[in-house]
């Protein structure tokens, strides 16, 4: 948009629907990088995932290797109109978790869907501590 047509002036908003765009972004209201993948059930927001079950991704059990989180508001979401839900596969993310974490502490797939402290199969790092040992949902990173 030039605002030079218009004398230079304002600071111009609203929505844009285009079918091509090309441009910069500088920012983004939301933090992660996901895609869409199917989910053998409805998973809240949170959920880790791995590949497997009846459908592409399926919530995690310990030991397997956890390719993301289900997202809650993507910054940008590849394959969005394909079916499934959106699955956080870089950047910072709600995410349930179980046992004592610790800011900084690598995180691992858990039973259920959670995460877990660990060091074999990463997946991503938290970043708050949370001592309670009951399943909760902490902010962490995507690796």
């Amino acid at each position: 948009f030039n605002a030079n047509i218009y004398g230079g002036i304002g600071n111009f908003t609203g929505n844009v629907t285009a079918s091509y765009f090309v441009g910069t972004s500088t920012q983004a209201q939301y933090a992660d990088l996901a895609e869409n993948y199917t989910t053998d059930q409805i998973y809240a927001p949170g959920t880790v995932v791995v590949v497997g079950g009846t459908a592409e991704v399926t919530a995690s059990s310990e030991g397997e290797r956890a390719i993301g989180v289900i997202s809650t508001a993507p910054a940008f979401l590849m394959n969005k109109d394909a079916d499934g839900q959106a699955v956080a596969l870089k950047g910072r993310v709600p995410c349930r978790v179980v046992g004592a974490v610790a800011k900084g502490d690598e995180l691992v797939s858990a039973d259920n869907g959670c995460a877990k402290a660990g060091n074999s199969k990463v997946f991503g790092v938290a970043l708050e501590t949370s001592t309670d040992t009951v399943e909760r949902v902490i902010e962490i990173v995507v690796l």
